[in-house]
């Protein structure tokens, strides 16, 4: 009966033990992880990594109170970290496709190349960012289709970010007939730059002889625009253009063949 007793006072003792490092150390993690998350909010760390990380370290610390715990009760830990880490290796064998759009995720949200609500062309997807997540990223197209793009594809890409700078140039192309007034089409078009209330005195915009080509002459006409004002003020710019142009008498011509036919050989 001693025995049964003074086993039984040990065991208790030990159960004691591994509820006290159980207790303590989970109040000590959370401690830890919210000290981690305030540091990663202090550095303006984006929300969506700040929560994910902090779960993740909250996790890890959870995993070694737990094998103190177990520990302490006499359980073999080196087996247990053993299997937790075999169980590990297989899920992220498993899992090494969205491993690698984790991955990509945290090099998104650290370099930030975009953010939300930025127009971007990445992933083969173009649309307004809408949220940026661990694996991937949501745009919204311009017809409000969403579209989900895994992180490690927009790494492995090019990233195009038409929000990022403040202005914007347009580029287009107008061409006119070889028998129009070259100096006339030219101050036209100066006349319709500069009469935009949103096209930019500075830069100036810009209207230059591009080609002499095929069946049309070529002219580049380059306005600066705020971003936000870029397709607003390119329909504008090519409606006004035409419109302008037919009052003037200036052709706009479009591919064709003439074809002469030779009498005296019929």
């Amino acid at each position: 009966m001693s025995g049964f007793i003074a086993i039984t006072i040990a065991w208790g003792i030990k159960i004691l033990g591994a509820l006290a490092i159980y207790i303590i150390g989970k109040w000590a993690a959370k401690l830890l992880t919210n000290l981690f998350r305030k540091m990663l909010e202090r550095s303006n760390t984006d929300v969506t990594l700040v929560k994910f990380l902090g779960d993740l370290v909250y996790f890890g610390l959870i995993v070694l109170v737990v094998i103190a715990a177990l520990g302490t009760l006499g359980v073999n830990t080196t087996s247990f970290a053993a299997i937790i880490g075999a169980a590990g290796l297989a899920v992220g064998l498993a899992l090494q496709g969205n491993i690698a759009n984790f991955g990509a995720g945290v090099v998104l949200l650290f370099l930030r190349p975009f953010k939300v609500g930025d127009f971007v062309e990445a992933g083969g997807a173009v649309g307004v960012v809408d949220a940026i997540g661990i694996f991937n990223t949501t745009f919204k197209t311009g017809d409000n289709r969403v579209i989900i793009v895994p992180n490690s594809n927009i790494i492995g890409g090019n990233i195009t970010n038409y929000s990022r700078e403040a202005i914007r140039r347009i580029d287009l192309v107008i061409g006119v007939g070889y028998e129009d007034d070259l100096k006339l089409v030219k101050s036209t078009l100066e006349e319709i730059l500069n009469n935009h209330p949103k096209v930019l005195k500075d830069p100036a915009p810009a209207v230059a002889l591009a080609e002499l080509a095929d069946s049309s002459v070529n002219f580049n006409v380059r306005p600066w625009v705020k971003s936000e004002d870029y397709w607003g003020v390119r329909s504008e710019l090519l409606e006004t253009i035409k419109t302008t142009f037919d009052e003037k008498g200036i052709n706009i011509p479009y591919p064709q063949m003439d074809v002469h036919v030779d009498q005296k050989a019929a």
